[in-house]
């Protein structure tokens, strides 16, 4: 797990102009506490630890303002820039050197329903996110949907269906 934070902090002090030296990203970012959360709570989660990967999530959610569930998946070298209302479903997966932006959204779109009328359970429902791909402010990516590698998703936009590799999408 350290080696992998050491990816995601090298990230974001890279990514980042105004980063200063990296105990500035691992001491001011807030970005940093979400993600060291999530990934404490992703293993806890992965054993089938109840309630305790969420109570974590959450407890850097309310200190942050970014939700990311402990049941996505995210590679190495993530960073979120800034961060404020950025949320990260459970079924959600990211691959390596993937940027995200205040304000985005891997969410899902309306789900199905079982003959009682609940929402079904257990079934994949947030986007796939490839290598090297940056999502702009506000952007939302909705449903079980892939952006390929490469790409560029450009802020205060809905995207719900698949971007090729090396896709650029903006308003």
């Amino acid at each position: 797990m350290r080696e992998i934070l050491k990816t995601d902090v090298q990230a974001l002090f890279e990514g980042d102009p105004s980063a200063k030296s990296i105990g500035e990203v691992i001491y001011c970012f807030p970005a940093i506490k979400a993600i060291l959360n999530y990934r404490v709570a992703h293993e806890l989660w992965l054993l089938k630890v109840p309630i305790i990967p969420r109570i974590i999530t959450e407890m850097a959610h309310s200190e942050t303002g970014i939700d990311i569930h402990p049941g996505a998946k995210i590679g190495k070298y993530f960073s979120i820039d800034h961060g404020t209302g950025v949320v990260i479903g459970e079924t959600t997966i990211i691959g390596n050197k993937v940027k995200l932006y205040q304000g985005v959204t891997l969410g899902a779109k309306s789900f199905p329903m079982d003959e009682n009328g609940k929402p079904v359970k257990g079934i994949d429902r947030h986007p796939i996110i490839e290598d090297n791909v940056i999502i702009y402010s506000n952007a939302s990516i909705l449903g079980r949907i892939r952006i390929g590698e490469n790409s560029v998703v450009g802020g205060n936009i809905w995207v719900t269906t698949d971007l090729l590799p090396n896709s650029k999408i903006i308003q």
